[in-house]
């Protein structure tokens, strides 16, 4: 059993590190972040671009300082058109600079830190494609779900829902769309763009200093994946060590039983003469008498008239046993194999067989005895001779 235990213990601490292991990037995978800010972090290629009034007679303008390390954009609102505004956005392209279409579904979050001098209230979009209106060359045509949020003069971190943008009225009004028709698929984004709200003071140069701004989202699926793997995995090593078991417990039984068949003399057997006259009626007894259930030390005394010290003595020199201990070797051990190679006997007829008035006592001792009770040993012994006959 010791190699059995040892190869057991092998695989379950490489099974708990395997697992451990797939808990890792199981996890990693499920939390999903996508760095846009600084720039040189972002996976997603992009370009700061600038978008005004101007092109609607407006007078509203926009610099932009940095948009490495940080989007830091200048820009002054004047109120000299219906509807004034500047705004900068991130412009994804592919390598050849030009227009690309991002897939953003897997994300639910945006965080950013933010600095605004003066306070401000700024508008985030996220233009995606609408399929029934959208034209890619003409930005108006995109859907724009869109969000609010605050900034003053200190830095603030600011964390966005992207599944509960709003859809402006004013483009499904334009586009003859039903106001309940505010759903939107991030699928398809061509820019994020931060913008002037009607509460950003006119008239005023401003400044927006964006940093760190991180797209955030969960994969639950593989969670899902590392759930399955180890209920397969956990299930595959519970039913393998089950059956290693049992092997390695038929094996061990079967050596112990072939190793204490020479030290008892068996019933069936007969007793080699020995010089010793005592030695030899004390084996003899016991051959032939151990199976009565009275048997003790003071019987076997009056029997062969023998001391009880002398008897002993003799066992213990030859067999390394008292009486009691050499009695219950041989009851147990003749109790073994008639398990084993009796099907139809019960255990509690094997018992009585044996010497034992008690059955719950024999299934103590027998337990002690080989690690498992008479039941359980008969159920091995018989499941490993039925696969033997099927094999």
């Amino acid at each position: 059993m010791l190699d059995f235990y040892k190869k057991a213990l092998s695989l379950l601490l490489g099974l708990v590190v395997t697992c451990a292991l797939a808990a890792y990037v199981a996890i990693d995978r499920t939390f999903l972040e996508l760095p846009l800010l600084p720039k040189g972090a972002s996976p997603l290629p992009w370009h700061a671009a600038i978008e005004t009034d101007q092109r609607m007679g407006g007078q509203s303008a926009v610099t932009v300082q940095d948009e490495s390390y940080s989007l830091d954009a200048e820009f002054t609102v004047k109120d000299a058109t219906q509807y004034p505004f500047a705004s900068v956005s991130l412009m994804f392209h592919d390598e050849e600079g030009q227009r690309r279409l991002v897939d953003l579904s897997a994300f639910d979050g945006a965080t950013f830190d933010v600095k605004c001098s003066p306070a401000n209230v700024l508008n985030f979009t996220a233009y995606t494609v609408d399929d029934q209106v959208t034209e890619l060359d003409d930005y108006l045509t995109y859907r724009g779900p869109a969000t609010f949020f605050s900034c003053d003069e200190q830095w603030r971190s600011v964390t966005l829902d992207l599944t509960r943008l709003e859809i402006p009225q004013w483009w499904l009004e334009h586009f003859n769309l039903k106001l309940s028709m505010r759903d939107y698929q991030l699928d398809q984004v061509p820019r994020l763009m931060f913008s002037s709200t009607h509460q950003t003071p006119m008239g005023r140069e401003a400044r927006m200093q964006i940093t760190g701004l991180t797209l955030t989202g969960r994969d639950w699926s593989y969670l899902y994946l590392l759930g399955i793997f180890i209920f397969l995995t956990w299930s595959a090593c519970g039913i393998w060590l089950f059956r290693e078991h049992n092997k390695a417990l038929i094996r061990d039984l079967r050596h112990k039983i072939q190793k204490d068949r020479p030290l008892v003399a068996y019933q069936q057997l007969s007793v080699e003469p020995r010089r010793d006259k005592d030695k030899g009626a004390i084996l003899r007894f016991m051959a032939t008498e151990y199976a009565n259930p009275d048997l003790n030390l003071d019987a076997m005394v009056s029997a062969i008239g023998v001391s009880r010290t002398k008897i002993n003595d003799i066992l213990k020199a030859e067999l390394g046993f008292t009486f009691s201990g050499y009695l219950k070797k041989i009851r147990l051990t003749e109790a073994a194999r008639l398990l084993a190679e009796t099907g139809e006997t019960s255990v509690s007829e094997i018992a009585y067989s044996v010497g034992y008035k008690n059955v719950s006592y024999f299934n103590k001792l027998f337990k002690e005895e080989y690690g498992c009770t008479p039941k359980s040993f008969k159920g091995i012994y018989e499941k490993a001779s039925s696969n033997n006959t099927t094999q």
